[in-house]
């Protein structure tokens, strides 16, 4: 099918879906709202044009709508604008070899799409082969001497960032091949692998967060001479392995060796979650672009990372990870966190959409890794990787009916 096949039915979908869910403000939830805004402005939808994370911009574009539709059933069309988004990427995903060595793993972000398309679709051999060459694409990703995944072409170098693309998808595309609750163990624990390696080396003692990645060589400039771990904690980074750790339990099976991975996430899952509490900045309720550097001039409060803490630490105590008091703590510093982000980040636009503010554009480690780095990125409106990120907490928040 023709991109320009894709955006048409991506028109098609938003005005429809803007008809299903139009209503005053004052009743309309703030999930759907921000999807509607979302989707008239076409974003998610693969033109080739917007660079290397175009794939991931799509693929949480989708994850973010199936879960939308998911709580709210009554808003079908939104399943034509995820099909057009994943429809839009299979084109650039296909060719397995070149994936693995042009693409970050942010990639993997479009498998879970893929897979529900692929049983369920006329165009079902065409997303099929697609999830299948991006699942090859894990086993041709190279990998640093101690069995790390790269997270792009830089050799040796693992981010946290890769996680949440990763562990749902490798998940997801066993249980897709067995047809079955089970999947083989060594599957699992290829996956808790890749995730407890990253925490390994990335993990700071004494506050309990994870900095950015690591370089396996040590040579990078910024890298630590014996860990090779980064030297800042970056607030989306630790967001994006959060949502990976409290997204992937509940895809495994409910086997003796899925429980136990399930409890070796779960465990993971607590004690960050307890320590990215503490680092809550009191006078917001939100989290410093720079985590490790609260309040230190130039550092601001980022609204992609915070909503990812939000939406995680929501998931987390209503799925039981986070029990008793700590699952308390959690929704009330969750739903503080959310509130200041509406009234802070949201933007009421002329038209009745909702724009989102205070996103960072993008840091790599292809760079000086220096705070002085990290807090002169562009900051940019409407960037989906932020107001995905918000949907998906604001989802959460209306579970609560709050």
């Amino acid at each position: 099918m023709r991109p320009q096949h894709f955006l048409a039915q991506a028109v098609t979908a938003f005005t429809y879906f803007f008809t299903e869910i139009s209503g005053t403000a004052t009743n309309l939830e703030y999930s759907k709202w921000m999807a509607s805004s979302t989707m008239s402005r076409r974003q998610g939808i693969m033109t080739g044009d917007g660079g290397r994370s175009e794939l991931l911009q799509a693929g949480f574009t989708q994850k973010t709508l199936i879960a939308l539709i998911k709580q709210y059933p009554d808003t079908p069309s939104v399943r034509d604008y995820i099909e057009t988004s994943a429809a839009s990427v299979v084109p650039y995903i296909l060719n397995a070899t070149y994936s693995a060595l042009s693409y970050p793993m942010d990639r993997l972000s479009n498998g879970q799409a893929l897979l529900q398309f692929s049983s369920s679709n006329t165009r079902t051999e065409l997303f099929g082969a697609a999830a299948d060459a991006l699942r090859l694409s894990i086993d041709l990703n190279p990998r640093n001497p101690v069995g790390g995944l790269w997270y792009y072409v830089y050799p040796e170098w693992s981010y946290l960032d890769g996680m949440y693309s990763y562990a749902p998808f490798y998940m997801l595309y066993a249980r897709n091949q067995c047809k079955c609750e089970d999947v083989p163990a060594e599957t699992l624990q290829e996956m808790y692998f890749q995730v407890d390696l990253l925490w390994q080396r990335t993990l700071n003692e004494s506050s309990g967060l994870l900095v950015h990645g690591y370089d396996a060589s040590r040579t990078a400039v910024w890298a630590d001479p014996v860990t090779g771990a980064s030297p800042h904690v970056w607030v989306r980074a630790l967001g994006w392995y959060t949502m990976a750790l409290v997204d992937t339990p509940e895809l495994l099976p409910t086997t003796r060796t899925g429980l136990t991975y399930k409890k070796l996430l779960r465990g993971k899952f607590q004690s960050l979650m307890n320590a990215i509490i503490a680092a809550v900045d009191p006078t917001t309720g939100a989290w410093w672009q720079v985590m490790d550097q609260p309040g230190r001039e130039g550092n601001y409060i980022e609204s992609s990372g915070s909503a990812m803490f939000a939406y995680s630490l929501l998931k987390g105590a209503r799925l039981g990870y986070l029990d008793g008091k700590l699952g308390s703590v959690a929704v009330r510093v969750a739903t503080r966190a959310h509130k200041y982000l509406t009234e802070t980040f949201v933007v009421h636009e002329e038209n009745q959409t909702l724009g989102y503010n205070g996103t960072v554009s993008v840091c790599s480690l292809n760079s000086t890794a220096t705070f002085e780095y990290y807090v002169t990125q562009p900051i940019e409106y409407n960037n989906v990787l932020g107001s995905n990120a918000y949907i998906l907490a604001s989802l959460e928040v209306e579970r609560l009916g709050r």
